[in-house]
């Protein structure tokens, strides 16, 4: 920023009017981006490393979504991995434990998150008191506290008043009772994204019972279920998301209409780098006519 000075004195107040500007507009530029067709990549990190997240912020990706719900991190640790994570380029969202969990979506903002991902909505009102969380009076119910990271880069009054338009709040459809209710969950005001889950999806349609894997994730039942969330979320201009395991199918998610698409998460990532370094050795001691039998792992 520039520093413009009279009188041997800065001018403060406007370099700080600047940067609260530059500060407020970037959450809701990625908001209205999303609402315009642009794609989002991320992925999901349950390493519970921040070194880890902090250099895949520098990977390309656009978000990077720190798993609470299943990943082994205490607020301390989390902290770090935002930390890291904004010295990239990528958005950080958390995955907090459901609409209930108010502290832990309560911290994840202080501590500098730019949106949550809520799991397990059901109903009308779990996705009402999810987004009340996530959002400053007279919005919502999130509660004001100072000092906190979130407002270290612009202050209080530079963060708070803008907030509520800069945090995304993403709810996760991942029950057959919330594609039940998926009118009346995404005509909340407030929620900007429906991200779509596969795996729980099928689960609670009872699609593993019926299908042999993976024939489920492509039956007409899960198929008509991913409809009627995409046609929900084009009616109330809700942002279509899912989780994805790797890049096979995202081409033909786009063509649906998903336009913040994750395509693993960080373990699988490395699973799946080490699997093909695995095989390249096998071929490699093979062609060399030497012996090498890899350990044995479910994994790979």
């Amino acid at each position: 920023y520039q520093r413009r000075v009279h009188g041997g004195r800065c001018h403060h107040h406007s370099l700080i009017l600047r940067r609260h500007i530059v500060m407020s507009a970037s959450g809701a530029q990625f908001k209205a981006e999303l609402r315009s067709g642009q794609v989002k990549y991320g992925i999901f990190v349950n390493s519970a490393s921040p070194q880890v997240a902090g250099q895949l912020s520098h990977s390309g990706y656009d978000w990077l979504l720190v798993d609470t719900q299943h990943g082994a991190m205490d607020n301390t640790l989390l902290s770090a991995m935002i930390n890291s994570i904004h010295l990239g380029k990528a958005k950080v969202l958390v995955r907090v434990g459901g609409a209930q969990d108010r502290a832990g979506i309560q911290q994840s903002l202080d501590l500098g998150a730019d949106g949550i991902l809520v799991p397990y909505i059901n109903t009308k009102e779990e996705a009402e008191l999810a987004v009340s969380c996530c959002l400053y009076p007279t919005a919502g119910t999130r509660s004001v506290y100072f000092p906190q990271p979130s407002t270290n880069a612009a202050g209080l009054l530079g963060y708070v008043p803008h907030a509520n338009k800069n945090i995304l709040v993403a709810l996760q459809v991942e029950t057959a009772s919330c594609i039940d209710n998926i009118d009346a969950i995404l005509g909340v005001k407030g929620v900007d994204i429906a991200f779509l889950g596969q795996n729980d999806l099928c689960m609670s349609m009872g699609l593993y019972e019926k299908y042999t894997f993976p024939h489920m994730y492509t039956s007409p039942e899960l198929n008509e279920a991913t409809q009627k969330m995409v046609n929900t979320c084009t009616k109330y201009n809700v942002v279509a998301g899912l989780f994805l395991f790797g890049t096979d199918r995202v081409g033909e998610f786009l063509k649906k209409g998903f336009n913040f698409i994750s395509v693993g998460n960080d373990l699988h990532h490395l699973l799946t780098q080490v699997g093909t370094h695995v095989k390249n050795l096998e071929t490699i001691t093979k062609d060399e006519n030497k012996e090498w039998t890899r350990q044995p792992s479910a994994l790979l």
